[in-house]
């Protein structure tokens, strides 16, 4: 039988890489979709070619939006500072300053785009609404809202094809979401989740992304491969410590 076409968001992190192992797993053939934003750094669009290459997408390319254009985060603007060392329970309350303004809506908009354009009737995205911070995009509430959005506002909707935006991980920890890509074949080593990668794609260890990913690791049970600059080697001193 022919496979399956799907559409995978992927930002070459740890949770997109997983969301496209499970889209392979499940028989669909993956076309890969990253957004150059504007953000901080180009290492996780690296990263993203590698994961896709590594994971077997049917094609992958990278679409330029510059929301750095409008500011309104610590990622997309050198007015406001990627926040360090926070608690835990500072990370889960409040939205911080690196939520990005409609990020998640203008990617699942060109993701729906180039679905209509493929005949692909199904949008994979890695959002997760448990081990995250805080972020209002990354809701089962969002999610299905969008999904009804693509039902009414495409071609393809109109004529009674129906798509649906699928979340895999949105209700996984992400120790959960790392097992299950671990088994998998997910390389995590491949992915890039720091929101402060140096130029050599270095993680910083200390903001909130880091934080979970870190953490994530730790429940898992396995050993972190993330690279951290200012350790030997890059290895994190965390990394066999769950």
């Amino acid at each position: 039988m022919p496979e399956r076409i799907a559409i995978v968001l992927l930002s070459g992190g740890l949770d997109s890489a997983t969301v496209l192992a499970i889209a392979r797993r499940d028989g669909y053939a993956a076309h890969c979709l990253s957004i150059d934003y504007g953000q901080r750094h180009k290492a996780e669009l690296d990263a993203a070619r590698r994961v896709a290459s590594a994971l077997g997408a049917a094609s992958h390319r990278t679409v330029a939006v510059d929301l750095r254009a409008i500011g309104g985060s610590a990622l997309t603007t050198d007015e406001l500072a990627v926040p360090r060392d926070r608690a835990p329970a500072a990370i889960a309350l409040g939205i911080p300053v690196t939520y990005v303004p409609a990020r998640n809506t203008v990617m699942l908009a060109i993701a729906l785009g180039w679905a209509e354009v493929l005949g692909a009737r199904d949008l994979f995205v890695g959002v997760n609404a448990v081990d995250y911070s805080g972020y209002p995009d990354c809701r089962p509430e969002f999610v299905h809202a969008f999904e009804a959005l693509a039902n009414l506002a495409t071609k393809a909707g109109v004529e009674g094809a129906r798509l649906r935006v699928r979340a895999p991980l949105i209700t996984l920890t992400k120790g959960e979401i790392i097992a299950l890509g671990t088994s998998l074949g997910v390389d995590y080593a491949l992915t890039a989740s720091c929101y402060d990668l140096d130029a050599a794609g270095l993680a910083c260890g200390r903001c909130d992304s880091c934080a979970i990913r870190s953490r994530g690791f730790a429940d898992a049970g396995l050993p972190d491969p993330t690279r951290y600059r200012g350790t030997p080697n890059g290895l994190s001193s965390r990394a066999s410590s769950p």
